[in-house]
């Protein structure tokens, strides 16, 4: 867990009040990695907002210099006070839509990780203007968190993972962010039940497949699991349901889960589960993006490792 390099902070800010807590929560994420944290706020393109009728005859560049001007105004005078002066002092304004500003910014490096409030949004407000959270949650390459109104600092950490690949990568990251704040961690699998599909047969029932998600772990998860004082466990029935009640029964103040970046079609017909624990969002949110097939060694034990025991936690 130790020896691997923190990168800076990157929080997007407005004028609302999550951006409080987003930056509240990314300052203390980077006090604790000793590392910068940037403070980035989008504003539109001039010519997709109302203007006074005098600013028709002044050039594009200088209706979006004056536009990130008044928006840089306008969000320090939301946040002063409320933030630590010198967060605001490395705020940067830029010009686009909130999710290719802030996904461009972390490809500049170097970032670890993007911050954001988190907003609840209905799912025809997702449909209509979009949510820069979801977006970023399909396509941004290194790690969201997305802060939620809970108290500081953060000494309860959920891990959530799921029989992929995905797992490694996200057992990983909260081990680090639970190392980062000392805090306790907890590792759980959700067994949700078999779909009921008419006419035709199942192959397993749900105590089978209990049993072989039990296995599963036993072998290739929990082994896996250095950090010291980490508990497991499982639960049954609806993943979303299973993980805010894991949330609420600890009184965790951060969550952590792997993002497979689903297609479209995907998200339509069955939707995702970090999208739907976002739109739940029982507390501070981290999503690990999965991009691709892992090392096997990263989700399964080593040789030397496997044992006919699994150690009991």
């Amino acid at each position: 867990m130790t020896g691997v390099r923190w990168q800076p902070t990157i929080v997007g800010v407005d004028t609302s009040p999550e951006s409080v807590d987003a930056v509240q929560l990314g300052w203390a994420l980077a006090e604790a990695a000793g590392t910068p944290c940037r403070l980035i706020h989008a504003t539109p393109e001039a010519w997709t907002v109302p203007t006074a009728p005098h600013t028709f005859a002044m050039k594009p560049e200088a209706l979006n210099e004056s536009a990130r001007a008044a928006a840089s105004t306008a969000v320090v005078e939301a946040l002063a006070g409320k933030v630590p002066d010198a967060a605001l002092a490395a705020l940067e304004v830029r010009t686009g839509r909130g999710a290719a500003v802030l996904r461009d910014a972390a490809r500049e490096g170097p970032a670890g990780v993007v911050v954001l409030g988190g907003k609840h949004h209905s799912l025809l407000g997702r449909w209509v203007v979009g949510s820069t959270a979801h977006t970023l949650v399909r396509s941004l390459e290194i790690p969201l968190l997305v802060s939620a109104h809970v108290p500081l600092p953060i000494r309860r950490v959920v891990a959530a993972v799921d029989l992929s690949d995905a797992a490694g990568p996200t057992l990983q990251a909260a081990e680090r962010y639970a190392e980062l704040f000392g805090a306790a961690l907890h590792v759980l699998h959700v067994v949700e039940p078999l779909p009921i599909i008419p006419d035709t047969p199942l192959q397993f029932n749900d105590e089978e497949v209990f049993a072989r998600s039990r296995e599963h772990l036993e072998r290739y998860v929990w082994p896996r699991m250095e950090y010291p004082g980490a508990t497991s466990g499982l639960r049954r029935g609806a993943a979303v349901d299973g993980i805010t009640a894991e949330v609420e029964d600890r009184k965790a103040e951060l969550v952590v889960l792997g993002s497979h970046g689903k297609g479209w079609v995907d998200r339509i017909l069955i939707g995702s589960l970090t999208e739907r624990v976002l739109g739940a969002l029982p507390c501070s949110m981290l999503v690990v993006p999965v991009l691709g097939p892992t090392d096997h060694h990263r989700t399964r034990p080593r040789e030397s490792e496997r044992s006919s025991e699994v150690p009991a936690r």
